[in-house]
């Protein structure tokens, strides 16, 4: 068994190999999983009425419902499946969408809100990758505008040996398996969900470099940005030792 302190990223892993892959069941995996309604109202207010931008937008499960309060969203993504998915839905052809790699930021104008849903700034291989990526997003903010994001507080518990397994969903005509290895070094997580069913197996890769807040701030702060506010949820659930995940807001 794996039980080494650090080992080499997963051979082939690239910035689209995630979104590629389970574009196709991801909305449904996730559904109830996030009150995207809560969302959607945190960030609505954050924008201002001024122009938003989603690194990493994936389907639109945010950016869709944000735009239909009136917000002017822009996406970046990686993944063309996933992209593919958010322009078959209603509303997916009226927003802008630039591809690559969103750590870049490659876009024209300036931005009253930048934000990044469901813990995809991890999705960035290491620190330096994300630190460029709060550097670029300052250089796109207005003067009054807000980068905010959500992640998961590092639980290291749950691992054995730096690996881990989960079964996270069974049923009786399929089953998923969640299988982790732990790089303490480099704070990296190399993981699989694993979907058997009657039909065979499928592999969904992910990678995260996972970040402390504290370590959030300090990153944010060499791009010149500080914090203003940090909650347990969007729904504003106060910050606490206790909290497994975090919604950030940072400005200039």
């Amino acid at each position: 068994m794996w039980s080494e302190c650090h080992a080499d990223p997963v051979d082939g892993y690239g910035e689209s190999t995630y979104g590629d892959a389970i574009a196709d069941v991801y909305d449904d995996w996730y559904q109830g999983r996030f009150d995207i309604d809560v969302a959607v109202e945190f960030l609505a207010e954050l924008a201002g009425g001024g122009r938003a931008l989603e690194l990493g937008v994936g389907t639109g499960r945010v950016a869709l419902p944000l735009a239909e309060c009136g917000v002017e969203v822009v996406g970046i993504d990686a993944s063309e499946q996933m992209v593919a998915k958010l322009r078959k839905k209603t509303g997916g052809d009226r927003i802008p969408i630039v591809m690559g790699d969103f750590a870049d930021v490659a876009v024209d104008g300036l931005f009253r809100l930048i934000y990044i849903p469901f813990t995809t700034l991890f999705a960035l291989p290491s620190q330096a990758e994300q630190m460029r990526c709060m550097d670029n997003v300052a250089v796109h903010l207005q003067p009054d505008g807000f980068f905010a994001f959500d992640a998961f507080v590092p639980d290291l518990t749950r691992f054995h040996s730096n690996q881990a397994v989960s079964v996270p969903d069974i049923r009786v005509d399929s089953v998923v398996l969640d299988v982790s290895r732990h790089d303490p070094i480099e704070q990296r997580i190399d993981s699989c969900h694993v979907l058997f069913t009657s039909a065979g197996v499928r592999l969904f890769p992910v990678a995260t470099r996972y970040a402390w807040p504290a370590e959030l701030d300090a990153m944010a702060m060499t791009a010149g940005l500080h914090l203003v506010n940090r909650w347990a949820d969007y729904d504003r659930t106060p910050f606490t030792a206790s909290s497994v995940r975090h919604v950030s807001v940072y400005a200039k």
